[in-house]
């Protein structure tokens, strides 16, 4: 038995056999990586700087775009390395810090989404009520509640997982560390209990997460279809829009790539889901809400324009 704590480093799965594919695979994700970074950091500069977009939902949005690039860093510059310098190893203090930050960023990002689906309710049902229920203040407020137990939740689930002594090796299946991996190379049933206890817990909070946001819907398509215009129903829908799909496609890769068939499982659809839902959610959802959201459009296209008359001021200004 290896004790844990002993332990120096994991092996990670190899994204590829071949040096080639490897390094196809270190430019796919610097590219990824380099979208995401870009397009978020848009957003973010989007929002601070635009006094229009000084309302919850960009308040939201401005949390929202921290944790996807607190996603794409945790994984994708320790893939990229790897397939790079062609090693699959990463140390136990590096494991540590990735199952925890990716946790944490996941974790608050979900219950964020949650909180933007309430913002979307009170705004169609409760118009009238919208600057008092979520007012600077409240929004703060509930904003810290989400990182607070993004946190939280991430370090218990981390402390238990590294607490247990590993005596099936070091080699994960994965090209990331992460808990049920981890999991897989212990040898203490006691542990494995805590950590399914954590799990029901933290599934029971997101369990009541999906039931507000189910219920939240419900009312808003509700509150839409009795709009009598359709100028006015087009209008609500649109606003809601962004929201929907950045929450659909959290859930719908997340939940398929942990809880499919075990009949279907292989270690290259294994991988290719890994990378579907710890990778292409936080690089697409900037896309998605500046392609629908247009008062984001707007905001990007005004500080674009900004910027380019500025470097065109200061290149005349220099000849």
């Amino acid at each position: 038995m290896s004790n844990s704590s002993s332990m120096a480093q994991f092996l990670l799965l190899a994204l590829a056999d071949r040096r080639e594919l490897q390094l196809l695979h270190f430019w796919l994700f610097l590219a990824i990586s380099l979208a995401a970074l870009l397009a978020n950091g848009l957003i973010l500069s989007a929002v601070a700087c635009d006094h229009h977009l000084h309302t919850p939902m960009g308040f939201f949005l401005l949390n929202l775009s921290l944790t996807d690039l607190g996603c794409i860093c945790t994984t994708v510059p320790k893939a990229m390395h790897n397939s790079l310098q062609n090693t699959t190893t990463i140390s136990y203090m590096g494991c540590a810090a990735q199952v925890f930050l990716l946790f944490f960023f996941i974790g608050t990002e979900f219950y964020l989404l949650t909180i933007m689906c309430y913002d979307r309710y009170v705004a169609i049902c409760k118009p009238l009520h919208y600057g008092t229920l979520l007012g600077s203040r409240a929004c703060a407020h509930m904003a810290a509640a989400a990182w607070a137990t993004g946190f939280l939740n991430a370090l218990l689930h981390t402390a238990n997982t590294f607490s247990l002594p590993l005596c099936q090796g070091n080699a994960l299946g994965q090209f990331f560390c992460e808990i049920p991996h981890i999991l897989k190379l212990s040898c203490s049933h006691s542990g494995y209990l805590r950590e399914i206890g954590l799990v029901g817990v933290t599934a029971s909070l997101s369990l009541g997460c999906f039931v507000f946001i189910v219920f939240s819907y419900v009312q808003i398509f509700r509150a839409v279809l009795r709009i009598p215009s359709q100028q006015g129903r087009h209008k609500a829908f649109s606003t809601c829009l962004p929201h929907l799909s950045v929450l659909s496609l959290f859930l719908s890769t997340g939940t398929f790539a942990h809880l499919k068939p075990p009949s279907i499982s292989s270690p290259s659809l294994d991988l290719a889901l890994s990378v579907l839902y710890s990778v292409v959610p936080p690089a697409l959802n900037p896309f998605i809400y500046s392609l629908r959201n247009q008062e984001l459009k707007d905001a990007l296209r005004k500080m674009m324009t900004g910027c380019f008359s500025g470097a065109i001021k200061c290149l005349f200004s220099g000849v």
